[in-house]
């Protein structure tokens, strides 16, 4: 275990500047078992702050593989009204929600994929309603990550599990810049800077983006009316959180029908405790129209099954190769910290906040924006060294973005 002065920092970073818990709100937190004492301390520094009531929502992975091992699909794809009904209870009240990521990557690399598959459906479509908070910025939530026995070990396989763990809360620390003496000052001039590239690009307003690398060679355009995000997000009441700990990206929502090309991952996917490696898709028109996949091909292919919306993308995110997780060198196999490592895309629903008045437009509405709309939102990295990204303007004229990944823009011009 890392030591109780960097876990309390962590603690009430995540509390501060994450989810900016207020006085008086109720928080939600989802963690596994296994991160109980650190989950503890989060709890007890939000009452601190003020929060009128903590909940939380444990997990366990030896309890979860053993009910995929053994419970029938009828079971696997039954989500008791209870439990939806805890969740909208929360959201319509108003709560923060904090989730403390921390699980094995390979934890069902033997169950059947199409097992799996069902079973996110089911949850996804059972969670519908309260995702549109999550989406829309209704409440603030916020994701971070804490080190397990497994998946340091994923990590540094040559340590033992003990020193696997430590060094990965070290290079967690690290990341999320708890390693320095004010870890919230710290990310306030980090979402500064993340401000200002995307205000850039909001006042660009580019039609499409091109990305050309090894194996990636595509079009993405981008929808009227788009709004490039990134760093602190706000709530309706105007109070501002940070959905991912760490996040490096801007992103914004590629056009659902304008996407053309090929593109060939850059880093192992996780999904639904399944691999998914060397990987690549084609599209047209914005749809997938052909994949291959080294690893992971069936837990790839039930993926793009899950709906019509699987097969668009919902997300187009820009980072430098050359931020602090990059340049970790590690490969974390968690999306998380991967997509924070490099550009990415992400398959299935987009965030209507990226599009302007997307929050208040209906489905049809969003459709007709090139919003799109799917039970699943799941990123995949596609940035690389090598990565070059122009920009093509409303007279057609084609400006660098990225060179060589990394950004080839002055924000102060």
């Amino acid at each position: 275990m890392a030591d109780l002065t960097s876990l309390e920092k962590y603690a009430e970073l995540a509390l501060r500047t994450g989810v900016n818990v207020q006085e008086n709100q109720a928080l939600v937190i989802n963690s596994s078992i296994e991160g109980a004492d650190f989950t503890k301390i989060v709890v007890r520094k939000a009452y601190e702050l003020g929060a009128k009531n903590v909940h939380v929502n444990w997990t366990d992975d030896d309890l979860t593989l053993m009910k995929f091992e053994n419970v029938p699909d009828e079971v696997l794809t039954e989500i008791p009204q209870w439990q939806i009904d805890k969740h909208l209870y929360f959201a319509k009240d108003g709560a923060a929600l904090l989730s403390i990521r921390s699980t094995n990557p390979d934890l069902l690399k033997d169950i059947d994929p199409e097992r799996v598959a069902k079973a996110n459906k089911a949850s996804a479509t059972a969670m519908k309603e309260f995702r549109q908070y999550i989406m829309n910025d209704r409440i603030p939530w916020s994701i971070i990550s804490i080190p397990t026995g497994d998946w340091a070990k994923k990590i540094y396989p040559d340590l033992s599990e003990e020193e696997a763990k430590e060094s990965l809360w070290e290079e967690i620390f690290k990341i999320v810049r708890v390693d320095r003496e004010d870890p919230v000052a710290a990310w306030d001039e980090h979402n500064r800077v993340l401000h200002q590239a995307r205000e850039y690009l909001n006042q660009k307003s580019y039609q499409a983006l091109v990305f050309q690398s090894e194996g990636t060679n595509i079009r993405f355009d981008l929808p009227k009316g788009h709004i490039w995000k990134g760093g602190a997000a706000q709530t309706p009441e105007g109070n501002a959180f940070n959905p991912n700990m760490p996040t490096e990206e801007v992103f914004t929502l590629p056009d659902k029908y304008g996407v053309n090309g090929t593109v060939t991952a850059t880093k192992p996917l996780v999904h639904g405790g399944n691999m998914i490696d060397g990987f690549s898709m084609t599209f047209e028109n914005g749809k997938v129209v052909d994949f291959d996949a080294e690893q992971g091909y069936d837990t790839l292919k039930h993926l793009l099954e899950t709906d019509e919306g699987a097969k668009h993308l919902g997300e187009l995110a820009l980072v430098p190769h050359a931020s602090p997780i990059s340049q970790s060198g590690l490969i974390f196999y968690n999306t998380l910290f991967d997509e924070n490592a490099s550009c990415h895309i992400a398959l299935g629903k987009a965030y209507p906040t990226n599009v302007e008045g997307g929050s208040d437009m209906n489905n049809e509405e969003l459709d007709q924006h090139g919003v799109n709309d799917s039970l699943i939102h799941v990123d995949f990295m596609i940035g690389s060294a090598d990565l070059d990204i122009d920009g093509i303007t409303e007279d057609g004229t084609r400006e660098p973005v990225f060179r060589n990944g990394a950004w080839a823009i002055d924000f102060n011009s």
